[in-house]
């Protein structure tokens, strides 16, 4: 996925000012997280708005969708104004702990496709290293402000690589969310998992646990993977 846009059937993502371009990680946070009963949405780093226009698309919420970078703001801005749910998002240019310091709502769900790369070589661009990168983000810092701004039955999802899927999982039990459901991504039958996704909540549930394989062979979807993304993708 890349170049200046990206078409979905029911929105298009311009994507020429944001460092991170759409990817499958985003689309499948958006695609498969539990929005039933969400009146009030918070996309935490919302890039180019994908998640958020993803959410307006499969709820009738109101989103809010919070991004760090003035640029990708302006363009998830552009996005959500060419959208069909322009009057249901509103994008807000600050660092989530700002917002946090003064947002006087409770969401009933708070999603985030979260920077993950700890340690590795950061990039020569700021902005992709802010939205790459934990230093703005950390996993602690996410649980902290999750646990501030969830209503009491509101629910966190996110997606991780594996390793930092595990550790956050760990992490959120010590904050008092416990995770309810979690799906294994692999690109392929033979190669091991890559993604996690995982929705947590203040209630101790019974945990769900799936796998999705997302191509059968080399550019051959699986049905699975096409059940989730057909009301968005455009050759599904």
């Amino acid at each position: 996925m890349g170049g200046n846009q990206f078409r979905f059937k029911q929105f298009t993502i311009l994507q020429d000012k944001c460092a991170m371009k759409v990817g499958t990680d985003g689309t499948l946070l958006g695609a498969w997280v539990d929005v039933s009963g969400a009146e009030k949405i918070l996309d935490i780093g919302t890039g180019t708005g994908l998640i958020a226009l993803m959410l307006a698309q499969r709820s009738s919420a109101n989103i809010d969708a919070v991004e760090i970078d003035i640029n990708s703001s302006i363009q998830a801005r552009e996005n959500v104004e060419r959208s069909p749910w322009s009057n249901r998002i509103i994008i807000a240019n600050y660092s989530i702990q700002e917002y946090t310091n003064f947002c006087q709502k409770r969401y009933d769900l708070i999603v985030s496709n979260p920077p993950f790369f700890e340690n590795a070589l950061k990039a020569a661009n700021h902005s992709r290293t802010v939205a790459r990168h934990t230093d703005f983000l950390s996993q602690a810092d996410l649980l902290e402000i999750a646990v501030k701004l969830l209503s009491e039955t509101g629910k966190l999802a996110v997606i991780y690589p594996v390793e930092q899927a595990e550790n956050f999982q760990e992490k959120a039990e010590y904050f008092g969310l416990f995770c309810q459901r979690k799906l294994y991504v692999k690109s392929m039958p033979e190669i091991p998992t890559k993604r996690i996704l995982m929705e947590l909540s203040k209630n101790k549930l019974p945990l769900q646990e799936n796998t999705l394989t997302i191509e059968a062979k080399q550019y051959i979807y699986t049905s699975e993977f096409i059940s989730l993304i057909k009301d968005f993708y455009l050759k599904y």
